[in-house]
């Protein structure tokens, strides 16, 4: 299936989507992908509400988009390896029989399942920015993409939960 048919079929049910990539083997060059991809969306987000800062504050455009895109494209992945590695081993703690790939793959992929919702945030950052519609907005990706990893996390690491498995609808 397509990427963004992935992602669409990803709101109807996360763990049948994760059950399906994780069902093609464990290939690191494919979590790679999807990582930088979702980071490059989210730099991409940030766009809008970069340009808005630096119009209200008079500065240039430049150094705060470098800024962003070393924050973005360099630290974040590394750190999202990170956060990988940990549910890992929380899941572990709870008799969790995935593999690290599974882990990182369930995080990857709800950060570029719910990249739409960021891309959204960023645009109500640049063009309203801040108050409530953006606080709404940023609870609906943040809860959406909790969704998402929590039933990644439930496919790779606990692949006989029929819960997980289960399309929404």
């Amino acid at each position: 299936m397509s990427l963004s048919r992935e992602i669409v079929a990803t709101y109807r049910g996360p763990g049948a989507v994760m059950s399906r990539l994780l069902s093609q083997g464990p290939r690191e060059d494919r979590a790679l992908m999807l990582v930088m991809a979702a980071c490059a969306m989210f730099f991409v987000a940030r766009m809008p509400a970069l340009a808005r800062q630096a119009h209200l504050e008079g500065t240039e455009l430049n150094p705060l988009m470098g800024a962003s895109l070393l924050a973005c494209m360099v630290i974040l992945p590394l750190a999202l390896y990170v956060l990988a590695a940990l549910s890992h081993l929380v899941a572990k703690l709870f008799r969790g029989r995935g593999t690290g790939y599974g882990a990182r793959l369930a995080l990857f992929w709800a950060l570029l399942a719910a990249s739409p919702l960021a891309l959204l945030n960023g645009l109500v950052a640049g063009f309203v920015g801040e108050g409530l519609q953006l606080s709404l907005v940023g609870l609906l990706w943040c809860a959406v993409f909790l969704w998402f990893w929590i039933g990644g996390l439930r496919a790779a690491e606990w692949p006989g939960d029929r819960m997980a498995e289960r399309p929404a609808g």
